[in-house]
């Protein structure tokens, strides 16, 4: 359990971040990228997945942010 915890805590915003920051990882300007990111199609989804209620309450906290950006598809 506390390992679970810990992969937790270090996947925590991971998807969030990566979607945002990597070039070719968020697919343009999007809402909610990161749970996007995590429930990708890929051999890491069974870990991803892990991370995707941090992912949420992330892209939540930057909607905002990514609203100004728009206007999305």
């Amino acid at each position: 359990m506390i390992v679970v915890v810990m992969v937790a805590c270090v996947l925590s915003g991971c998807g969030s971040i990566i979607s945002r920051a990597v070039p070719g990882q968020g697919h343009g300007n999007q809402y909610y990228p990161g749970v996007q990111w995590d429930v990708r199609d890929s051999a890491w989804r069974y870990i991803t997945v892990l991370d995707l209620p941090f992912s949420l309450v992330f892209d939540t906290l930057l909607l905002p942010i990514d609203a100004s950006h728009g206007p999305y598809e």
